[in-house]
């Protein structure tokens, strides 16, 4: 790092909502001075951007592989939730994530994971106690805890949750929310017991209501779920209380860009440019207490210069002062890490996968593209000698979960509107528990798509029946230890091969990975059977005539 040095450039100051040419001397990463120049300037700078909610074990990278891909859109800092290695390996797994943060410059800030298992009715590998979470939130790295999914313990007073709670508010920590679709007395209950935030959001009037009860709501665009276009037009008046997040992000899409993607579409849909700044730049840094420069005199240098204020192409990206990329370059050197994992079962027979009912009626989960949440759809299946039999011309497949830390019966249930034509995909990232999900046309190919991620101790899989492709998750069977380049380039591998098999889904594999995810109605498949989100308990496959 520099001593001393000068960046010059028409300054955006977001707080005065000005614009005027300025030189910042840095000194010792923290900006000394900011002095107006008379002569206007082609680049521009502005605050570093903040992810506002985004789990980095969803990009399939490390933390350190993930800086080196986000800097370069101008990201300077996440607040992360380690919600999903924690499900495989307890607070092990979050403190490996916060170590390996810290060889970063990134600034990356954790939660304590808050549902972990996140329900009952599902296998995780292990547990966060309230004893490690208030552990956890002593510590000064971790800055909030992480999203309440558990909803209905909240507003049915559940002492578990709302010790929890408690354990929070004690600590003087933000509590982030996860209610999708609550609104009414039941989200005001919800909001009223502390809960700051909500990326959940999929409706408008839903996203209005929890404003207006004092909620903040981060707009997420992940690779999965895309909330962005619904509730962008609340920007113009509810900025002070908005945020942005991707939440879930995907190596090939975190490639493309980031939180400065959100940036340049608010801009474009005519959304004031100081209020979108502030929401990606500075209300996440107030609203957690972020140790994130935002470009005043004695801050950190957490700063990006761009060409214009229209595209926000990154020129340049500090941290602390530090030059961490420039014109597509990252200067952020990492080393090998080491792997971590919680991986015991053996391979599986097809057999494993038969899904016996005594009549056609049958519930199935409807996948929708681009969105968490799920339909009930009613409809009917083919039985052979008392076995389902998929209907890859009426588009209702099988969809299995392998219980992964132990061996265990695998569940099967049936899913609409994954479209496959042939073969099967699986993966070992599933939504909360991250046991093995997997959706085909046959027992076999399920099989053998299972197999090929048992083998690998984790991974994504596809197959058509005789090619099957593998992308390996070693760490936690979550992440790679491989460079952004080559995991993207495999993934974007399999997701042409899940095409090529029939999927009609714009993310066939984040997709897959939330359908195991219980917390976000309405159908979802455990190791445990199907579950109905809205009701909060198992549902039957098979179903009464109508």
């Amino acid at each position: 790092m520099k001593t001393e040095f000068t960046i010059e450039g028409n300054f955006v100051d977001i707080r005065q909502r000005a614009i005027y040419p300025a030189r910042l001397v840095v000194a010792n990463g923290k900006i000394r001075s900011i002095r107006r120049l008379y002569a206007s300037k082609t680049r521009y700078i502005l605050p570093g951007f903040i992810d506002a909610h985004v789990h980095i074990e969803s990009s399939m990278l490390v933390p350190t592989e993930f800086a080196k891909t986000a800097v370069l859109h101008g990201t300077v800092a996440t607040v992360s939730d380690p919600h999903e290695i924690a499900n495989v390996l307890g607070t092990e797994g979050v403190w490996y994530m916060i170590e390996n943060g810290r060889k970063s410059p990134l600034k990356f800030n954790f939660g304590a994971p808050s549902c972990v298992p996140a329900t009952n009715f599902e296998t995780a590998g292990a547990e966060v106690t309230d004893e490690d979470i208030a552990h956890l939130l002593a510590s000064p790295e971790v800055k909030y805890l992480a999203e309440m999914m558990n909803w209905p313990g909240v507003i049915f007073d559940d002492p578990s949750v709302q010790h929890k709670l408690d354990i929070a508010r004690r600590a003087g920590k933000p509590i982030d929310g996860h209610a999708p679709g609550l609104m009414g007395k039941q989200a005001t209950k919800y909001i009223s017991k502390g809960i700051t935030t909500d990326h959940e959001c999929y409706m408008i009037d839903e996203a209005r209501f929890k404003l207006k009860h004092g909620m903040k709501v981060i707009i997420r665009e992940g690779s999965a779920a895309r909330n962005f276009d619904t509730l962008a037009p609340l920007i113009n008046k509810y900025y002070d209380r908005m945020m942005f997040c991707s939440d879930d992000k995907h190596p090939d899409d975190l490639i493309e860009g980031h939180i400065n993607l959100l940036v340049r579409r608010a801009v474009a849909r005519g959304a004031d440019v100081f209020k979108v700044l502030q929401m990606a730049c500075i209300n996440p840094v107030e609203h957690y207490n972020l140790e994130v420069g935002t470009t005043q005199v004695g801050d950190w240098a957490d700063l990006i210069v761009v060409d214009n204020l229209t595209d926000f192409n990154v020129i340049k990206t500090y941290i602390n002062g530090d030059l961490v990329a420039e014109r597509g370059r990252d200067y952020i050197k990492t080393e090998p890490e080491r792997i971590v994992n919680n991986f015991t079962i053996g391979v599986k027979k097809a057999s494993d996968f038969a899904l016996p009912l005594t009549k056609p009626d049958v519930n199935v989960i409807e996948v929708l593209d681009r969105q968490l949440i799920t339909k009930k759809f009613e409809g009917k299946i083919n039985l052979s000698n008392g076995q389902a039999i998929p209907s890859v011309s009426d588009d209702i497949l099988k969809i299995a979960v392998v219980n992964r830390y132990f061996d265990a019966p695998v569940a099967t249930a049936l899913i609409k509107g994954y479209g496959l034509k042939k073969g099967a995909i699986a993966s070992s990232v599933a939504h909360d528990s991250h046991n093995i999900i997997v959706v085909g046309v046959s027992d076999e190919d399920m099989c053998q798509a299972v197999n090929a991620v048992i083998e690998s101790k984790g991974g994504l899989s596809a197959t058509d029946g005789n090619r099957t492709e593998v992308l390996p998750l070693p760490i936690a069977g979550l992440m790679s230890d491989q460079p952004t380049d080559i995991v993207a380039a495999k993934y974007t591998e399999l997701v042409a091969m899940a095409r090529d098999l029939g999927s009609t889904l714009t993310s066939p594999f984040m997709s897959l990975s939330f359908m195991a995810l219980l917390v976000i109605p309405s159908l979802k498949l455990s190791d445990k059977g199907l579950f109905d989100g809205e009701k909060f308990e198992f549902c039957p496959i098979e179903r009464s005539e109508s």
